[in-house]
């Protein structure tokens, strides 16, 4: 847009001399660098007691909540699925429902479909009321899933009122974990990591849970009672926190986004002036003297002495315009597409065997052993780890954001496919057992769910620093919407892979 086709010459003249007035008063506030400004940021307030990290660390560890409180309770759906059935003195071969199968694939197809919209459309809809809305909705769920555990019910109507509950509580959580994604994104990054170590915690938490459950004294289904209870309350914790995170000064500072907006531009202007703040006082004379001469005739105002024209004011002041504009989709997409490749494989490769393939590995030491091996071997073990990956790269971040090893370390996972499906998964029907005593299952979970960690916390982590500030919950979106398709397609390939094995 040009400003000079859209106004008069005497409101020129006079934008002309209000811009160099701007530029000589901001000089002082914004003598440093764009980028020192919106990363540093040394004017910022403290974070004190390092509230509104450990409010990130909960709000990520409510996102992952509904997948993992759902994944690690799968020893109770299919308690309820696979009854065995007996038919004078005979047992009825009962019908197999694939529970974990469909429970991957039915949490990931409405995370990618809710994530893609939420990518295109989250500037429609307020800030407010995608998290708290979301975190309501999964709140009521969650208490419908605890309430049926004491309502009997038949097996075909179970299995799908519970697959409606796990699609549309993934679904809110979808738009919860994006919004939250782009939120995070106008932190510093060590907020990121704070972020992805709660959701990681998450998995910790549900395993923890479902330990606690088993080792009681109650009959299954008060346990089970108890066991959803739990994330009912961990989700209004984490509505709780969400709604005290407006009301922290730190927060504030860096959440309010026309803030980071007006520094990011102020400095791209200083660019233009700085070559003449020699010469300031010679401007201002010239200035108001063409203003004074030239308001009668209407001739064109001419600065000298600063090496700024007034056309050159005024293209600036369009190019504040364009800063101010938020990116496209497509543009932001060019800048992470090396981020988002490398977030849809880690969860490619994690989804395609975990859980479909690793809950059916069995023990070799059946037993009071046995009705734990899967939540300790599988599950703890796995989010444990994955925990301390994310975890980590608050201290360590490498490779760095540029290297081409990054890239190579992700694909170097698809390793722990082959490795998993020869660990002694019952049943089984082509694949031979290499790895069938429990300590090798454990040792390749663990390395497995450690790289998943660390990875997808540098993917994370890395893409809003590829782009401008006022892009980063842009890039934060788009990125949860890969992380997204990546789980997809993970859990489509699961049903393939548990056929192979």
């Amino acid at each position: 847009m040009h400003f000079c086709a859209l106004r008069t010459k005497n409101i020129h003249k006079e934008w002309a001399l209000n811009s160099c007035l701007i530029y000589r008063q901001r000089e002082n506030s914004f003598n440093r660098s764009p980028e020192h400004r919106m990363k540093g940021r040394t004017d910022a307030p403290r974070d004190r007691g390092w509230l509104v990290g450990v409010i990130f660390f909960i709000l990520g560890l409510g996102t992952l909540l509904p997948w993992n409180f759902f994944m690690t309770a799968s020893m109770y759906f299919n308690s309820r699925l696979n009854k065995t059935e007996r038919s004078n003195g005979t047992v009825v071969s009962h019908k197999e429902y694939y529970f974990n199968n469909w429970m991957t694939l039915l949490s990931q197809l409405p995370l990618l479909l809710c994530t893609l919209l939420n990518s295109f459309f989250y500037q429609r809809i307020s800030e407010m009321v995608r998290i708290a809305g979301s975190l309501v909705f999964i709140f009521i769920l969650f208490i419908l899933t605890a309430i049926l555990v004491k309502i009997p019910m038949e097996e075909d109507r179970f299995f799908s009122v519970t697959m409606a509950t796990i699609w549309f509580i993934n679904s809110f959580g979808a738009v919860l974990q994006g919004s939250l994604f782009g939120l995070v994104g106008l932190l510093p990054q060590k907020y990121s990591a704070v972020f992805m170590s709660g959701q990681g915690l998450a998995g910790t938490f549900a395993a923890i849970a479902m330990l606690v459950s088993i080792a009681s004294d109650t009959d299954p289904e008060t346990a089970a009672l108890g066991y959803f209870i739990t994330p009912c309350v961990g989700t209004l914790i984490t509505l709780l926190s969400y709604l005290l995170l407006p009301r922290l000064e730190f927060a504030q500072f860096y959440l309010d986004k026309s803030r980071s907006y007006e520094v990011e531009t102020a400095g791209e202007l200083l660019k233009v002036t700085e070559s003449g703040k020699a010469e300031n006082g010679k401007l201002y004379g010239h200035a108001n003297g063409s203003l004074a001469n030239g308001g009668a005739s209407g001739e064109e105002v001419e600065v000298k002495g600063a090496g700024v024209s007034p056309k050159q004011a005024f293209l600036t002041l369009e190019q504040a315009e364009v800063r101010d504009r938020k990116s496209t989709v497509k543009e932001v997409f060019k800048k992470i597409w090396v981020m988002a490749f490398c977030v849809v494989f880690v969860f490619t490769v994690t989804l395609a065997v975990f859980p479909a393939v690793t809950v059916d590995v069995k023990t070799l030491y059946p037993g009071k052993w046995e009705p734990y091996f899967i939540s300790v071997c599988c599950f703890l073990i796995f989010n444990v780890c994955d925990w301390i990956g994310r975890t980590v790269t608050t201290l360590v971040q490498w490779p760095p954001k540029d290297s081409c090893l990054f890239p190579g370390l992700v694909v170097s996972r698809v390793v722990f496919v082959p490795l998993l499906m020869f660990c002694n998964v019952q049943s089984r029907s082509y694949l031979p057992v290499l790895f069938s005593h429990d300590a090798a299952f454990a040792f390749i979970m663990m390395l497995f769910s450690l790289s998943n960690g660390y990875c997808v916390c540098l993917s994370m982590s890395y893409a809003p620093q590829l782009v401008a500030p006022k892009d980063a919950e842009t890039a934060g979106a788009l990125m949860t919407f890969f992380l997204a398709l990546g789980l997809s397609i993970g859990a489509a390939l699961s049903f393939l892979l548990r056929l192979l094995v």
